[in-house]
């Protein structure tokens, strides 16, 4: 049996807490990649939809039970070569569309295994400094400004 090519729309959702606190996860397939959740689009799914599912099958948190925000921001990048087998022949750019989740605090996760080995909490700054991914860095640097748009 053939897994279905990914689609080459994902979302990356920063969760962070009122005092600039970022969950980074940690990579099974790549051990030392830092990042925050990120995941592709299903077929017939809402970013919205993407973006709750994600966050529940990688931390184990409910988005709806926080505040979930579309930060309508869009990264479109190349697709790590070594990532490139889960898409279509010759599909080599994804658009990565941006979303914030506020919680009150730090939360124990409860990790999807198969993908992350661990997590942490940072400082936002610290946590930019960890990821792999440049947009998940740039957005993370952007934590400051939102909150206070948010207010």
């Amino acid at each position: 049996m053939t897994t279905p090519d990914k689609i080459p729309i994902s979302v990356l959702v920063v969760i962070h807490t009122t005092d600039l606190q970022v969950l980074l996860l940690e990579r099974a397939d790549h051990p030392g990649y830092w990042q925050s959740v990120t995941g592709s689009q299903n077929p017939g799914e809402t970013l919205l939809d993407t973006a709750t599912r994600e966050v529940a099958e990688e931390t184990g948190l409910d988005a709806r039970q926080f505040e979930l925000t579309d930060w309508n921001q869009q990264n479109v990048y190349e697709i790590y070569p070594e990532w490139r087998h889960r898409y279509a022949p010759g599909v080599v750019h994804n658009t990565e569309h941006v979303w914030g989740l506020k919680l009150p605090a730090p939360m124990p996760i409860k990790l999807a295994e198969q993908e992350h080995l661990s997590f942490a909490w940072h400082p936002y700054r610290e946590a930019a400094q960890r990821c792999f991914s440049p947009s998940n860095a740039e957005a993370i640097l952007l934590l400051p400004q939102r909150l206070a748009s948010s207010v």
